[in-house]
């Protein structure tokens, strides 16, 4: 069976991947990410990913690759990881009380060929307070994040609703990873929806669509 490569050196992503139960290395690619003159989100987001596949895959032909690659749109504006702690302030200001976009590509390389996907969220933000930013911000935590949050953040949890995927919205939809590297014969050992409804309370895209509060 052929090695699985992780093209990505987010922890999150790591973790996430490791829930699922296959046995992978990391191996990470140095793509430009300057989005192009009018290039939409979820085309950069695929793009992205597509190259990231495709630069490790090079050094590890006869691997599986899987990539990943997150952004978030808020009125159609990219919200990328902030430079330094004051944008980190400006950019959850702007998405406070909001419900903004999370696009998540998902991209397999196997044997000289790429496959790419992608998972579209909706979620909604608490009116959290400035003060509560502060905090946040102080932590470090959303530093190397885009958007500048993480939505399983126990203690800021910025977000009161989502539509979509949760694992998605951390970084890498396990439904899209799991459906992809079984296509490329790689079958994760555990079960995507248990693994997802360990992550926030009991839901999961691959059983139901559902919208309503990140707390019921």
């Amino acid at each position: 069976m052929a090695d699985l490569i992780l093209a990505s050196g987010s922890p999150r992503r790591q973790a996430l991947l490791a829930a699922l139960g296959p046995t992978f290395t990391v191996d990470t690619a140095d793509v430009d990410e300057t989005p192009l003159s009018g290039e939409a989100p979820d085309a950069l987001v695929c793009r992205l990913c597509r190259a990231k596949a495709a630069a490790v895959a090079e050094r590890h032909p006869d691997a599986i690759i899987l990539a990943a690659d997150t952004l978030v749109a808020l009125d159609g504006v990219l919200l990328g990881k902030p430079t330094d702690s004051t944008e980190a302030v400006m950019m959850l200001r702007a998405l406070r009380g909001r419900i903004h976009q999370v696009y998540t590509a998902v991209c397999v390389a196997t044997n000289g060929a790429l496959t790419s996907r992608l998972s579209i969220s909706d979620v909604t933000m608490r009116p959290y307070s400035d003060e509560e930013i502060a905090r946040y911000v102080a932590s470090g935590d959303p530093l190397d994040k885009a958007g500048a949050y993480a939505i399983q953040h126990p203690l800021f949890a910025p977000v009161a609703a989502w539509k979509g995927c949760y694992a998605g919205i951390m970084g890498l939809p396990l439904r899209l990873a799991g459906e992809m590297l079984a296509e490329a014969g790689l079958k994760a050992p555990s079960d995507v929806v248990i693994v997802c409804r360990g992550l926030n309370g009991g839901r999961c895209c691959a059983v139901i669509a559902w919208s309503g509060s990140a707390q019921d």
